[in-house]
């Protein structure tokens, strides 16, 4: 049925919500709101004339809401956004707008934009977003754009989010923050600024964070500095801002469903950390010409140093023998110096297997003398991959505001025009180990660098050492022009020309294998809307538009078919991929009366040329493909307003993400592949999807409700829900895949979830605030995601291999089970604030 049973009641309390807010709103005057229609601040246009459903946030509202980072609040408070933890840290999660995605993950499918102060923070390398260098507590307002809006350049498929920070002009005084709470949690925060006559002002904030996270081991480091200083010259201004972040995450990412419910803390293999470094300098300036004519522009530099640590398992051990060592595994052990080598009964683990890791280090020992005798690829169960990115990013912007007069009409017209270039240098590396009792990895003398040989004889080898360089230029204008008082027409355009240029250092020079190539796209895409107002507030709108994205770098080098990789274990050649091109179109109507502001509205984008991750024929590798269709579409409603002293608002979505052409994708852990249908399940196969099956990890209901009461003058409370509706697993994009309790173990997809969140404060003095909030409150246990995959350990947490007798082909099935991305259980956080006055 298209409604779940979990999603019923939060979709019945939002309408009924919506039918007493707009019958007990209460009549106050009006404002007009005025958004930026351009990744540069310059010309505000009022937000009725905007032709769609844009959402808009300022820094009292995510204060308010106590979310943790910026992330946080976009999940909790926006309409059509959710995320998937996949990576289950807090601020390393896949935020998703109707259906399209901004992930920190390479090789996620990004479809969104995020700009802060017009820098683009899409990184060079993958597209990726990396939510932990945003700092929470800079940001004077955000304004969540939808569709396929041209002005925001590459990538802006489903949706752009625009950032702007504080100054001190409109955010003077200081204040210091504390706070600590469940999990080890314990943060600290500051924030100054000022003006002097002149229009000299300055903005610093600065934070640290520090969490031991609910999982086993996943702690957590942030580290964000951010400072601004202006002048006024001549009738113009000038900004220079700096924002600095050193942060070390971890996030032990999806577990095992049987595993999950033996301990909800458990992490499948560890450690999976990431660190990242970034300095960004960006200085802006605005000059006002005359009243009417005014120019905004931007230049940035930007340095991002990110290292990954991941400890994961070998899946090229699972189908092996790891029992206990032979006499020749033995005497390997004996002659390099290992004393206490294992007898016939030694190394055994709980459940009395024989435990994997002396085979694992005699192999590697015995390869070390001789590649071609050794078998560490098969026999050590475990892998640590690392990688190594570096990014310089360099841009300027320019962009002209005109208010005046078309024709005899009014208009306001945006022109300008802008440059980005980037220089990125990717290695990647991987040593061969053997899993501990507590899922850890410890590593042997065997490295994936083409020394060792896997069971076909052929070398492993995930080795990466890639340096890209990517430039683009892009021309841009905008016109919204008032052909009556009631009605206004939007014209706008985009041209973007994007080279990228790969240099592979350990395979130069083009070829078989080669990650050398020279690509070049270019397009130009239109949008178009039209708003009409009919008094009382009320505003219909209609929007058509278009928005692209070029290939990555990272796309680009794991795009043949004769050379697939895994990632992010490796990649390989890169014949031309096409741009992604994604076409929108939007219709609804609005109202705002006194305090009562609501929306109903429905989308369609439909995308051309999506590049996905398909199958080969080894297990788990692939490579990018242009993919023909995929379309999201739905349906948007919200309302909020004031009952009484209560602020009360609710949004509802319906998404229905689809794909729109037949492809072949990697179906190993789907019991409906090709080899489970021949008779051979628990093996390497293949799946097809056809027209009209969902994408994976987009769910068909999300429902969002939020309150806040004054108490007293002095006391505050509020909470919000968050109810969203199953998905699809990842691996399960059929659609087919039904557990068989032997080789295929759990479901297709992840369950619906509801999740209330509470807060408080209070006021005992003036300048001090106190306040608390429960996460979670009634401490359900849900998942946020799923994914198909196959399993390296028993029901009790042992690595096992060889799990089934041989096929009738010879091979040894594995067994497959269902990953969940677990959501955070109840936690407690409390904290105080004193701004100095």
């Amino acid at each position: 049925m298209f409604y779940p049973r979990l999603a019923r009641r939060p979709i019945t309390a939002a309408v009924l919500l919506c039918l007493a807010a707009t019958a007990m709103a209460q009549t106050a005057p009006q404002t007009v709101e005025v958004v930026g229609v351009s990744p540069l601040p310059g010309l505000g246009v009022p937000k009725d004339r905007v032709p769609g459903n844009v959402q808009t946030a300022r820094a009292a509202d995510i204060e308010r809401s106590q979310a943790t980072d910026l992330s946080s609040f976009l999940n909790r408070r926006l309409g059509s956004v959710h995320v998937n933890e996949l990576q289950n840290n807090p601020f390393q999660p896949d935020v998703n707008y109707r259906g399209f995605t901004a992930s920190p993950l390479l090789g996620t499918a990004q479809g969104l934009s995020v700009y802060v102060d017009g820098v683009r923070l899409n990184q060079p390398f993958g597209d990726v977003v990396s939510w932990d260098l945003i700092p929470k507590s800079a940001i004077a307002s955000i304004a969540l754009m939808p569709g396929s809006n041209p002005l925001f350049g590459l990538n802006t498929l489903g949706g752009a989010l625009s950032v702007q920070t504080k100054d001190g002009l409109k955010n003077p005084g200081t204040s210091v923050q504390l706070q600590g709470g469940s999990h080890g949690r314990a943060a600290v925060e500051f924030e100054t600024g000022g003006s002097r006559e002149g229009g000299t002002h300055w903005f610093i904030t600065g934070n640290r964070f520090h969490d031991q996270g609910w999982r086993t081991n996943s702690p957590t480091d942030v580290s964000q500095l951010f400072g601004k200083v202006g002048t006024e010259v001549g009738q113009g201004t000038v900004t220079l801002t700096l924002s600095a972040a050193d942060n070390d995450l971890t996030g032990n990412g999806l577990q095992e469903q049987r595993l999950l419910a033996k301990s909800y803390r458990s992490v499948y293999t560890q450690p999976d950390n990431t660190k990242n470094r970034s300095l960004l300098v960006n200085l802006a300036a605005t000059q006002h010409l005359s009243d009417a004519l005014s120019l905004t522009g931007n230049a940035y530099w930007r340095s991002i140093r990110s290292r990954t640590f991941n400890g994961d398992a070998n899946e090229n051990a699972l189908d092996q023998s790891v029992y206990q060592p032979s006499a020749g595994d033995r005497a390997a052990l004996k002659a390099a110096g290992y004393t206490g080598y294992p007898t016939a009964t030694s190394g055994l683990n709980a459940s009395n297997t024989p435990f994997p890791f002396w085979r694992c280090i005699a192999q590697a020992q015995i390869a070390k003398a001789d590649p071609t005798a050794g078998e560490p690829v098969e026999k050590c169960t475990g892998l640590l991959n690392t990688t190594q990115t570096e990014q310089t990013n360099v841009g300027l912007s320019g962009q002209l505001n005109l208010s005046g007069q078309l024709a005899g009409l009014p208009n306001l017209l945006v022109a300008g025009a802008a440059i980005d270039a980037s220089r990125v240098h990717f290695r990647q590396a991987a040593q061969l180990g053997y899993i501990t009792a507590d899922h850890g990895v410890t590593p042997v003398d065997a490295f994936v660098d083409g020394s060792e040989l896997s069971d076909d004889g052929t070398p492993y080898d995930s080795r990466v050492d890639l340096s890209a360089r990517t430039r683009t230029w892009s021309l841009f204008a905008s016109d919204t022009l008032s052909l009556s008082p009631q009605t206004h027409l939007t014209l706008s355009a985009r041209y973007n020309r994007t080279t990228v240029t790969n240099r592979d250092a350990i395979t130069p020079g083009g070829g078989s294998g080669s990650l050398d190539g020279d690509h070049r796209f270019s397009r130009l895409n239109p949008a178009l809307g039209l708003t009409h107002s009919y008094g009382n507030g009320v505003t219909a709108y209609a929007g058509f538009n278009q928005g692209s994205r070029a290939p990555s770098a990272v796309e680009l080098g794991c795009a043949d078919p004769d050379n697939p990789c895994k990632l992010p274990n490796a990649m390989a050649g890169d014949p031309p991929l096409k741009q992604v091109v994604t076409t929108t179109v939007e219709a609804g109507v609005r109202g705002s009366q006194g305090a009562l502001s609501w929306n109903v509205g429905v989308f369609r984008s439909d995308n051309r040329d999506d590049i996905l991750f398909v199958a080969d024929n080894a297990a788990g590798y692939g490579y990018f493909k242009n993919f023909g269709k995929t379309r999201r579409q739905g349906l948007e409603a919200g309302v909020q307003t004031t009952v009484g002293a209560a602020t009360v608002g609710a949004n509802l979505t319906l998404l229905d993400a689809t794909y729109r052409s037949a492809e072949t994708l990697n179906g190993s852990s789907n019991s409906s592949n090709d080899q489970a249908q021949a008779g051979l399940s628990g093996v390497d196969g293949n799946i097809t999807i056809k027209p009209g099956d969902h994408l994976p990890l987009v769910p068909r209901q999300i429902v969002k409700l939020f309150t806040s009461l004054p108490v007293t003058p002095a006391v505050t409370v509020g909470g919000d829900l968050t109810a969203v509706g199953g998905s699809t697993a990842r691996g399960n994009e059929n659609g087919a895949h039904q557990a068989d309790g032997s080789y295929y173990l759990g479901p297709g997809r992840s369950a619906g979830y509801a999740v209330f969140s509470l807060n408080a404060e209070w006021r005992p003095l003036r300048g001090l605030t106190t306040f608390a909030q429960i996460g979670n409150l009634f401490d359900r246990r849900y998942a946020t995601g799923a994914q198909l995959g196959a399993t390296a350990f028993d029901g009790n947490g042992n690595v096992v291999a060889r799990p089934f007798a041989a096929n009738a082909n010879g091979d040894r099935p594995l067994v497959h089970s269902t990953f969940f991305a677990p959501g955070a259980p109840r936690s407690i956080t409390v904290g105080l604030k004193y701004s100095f006055l």
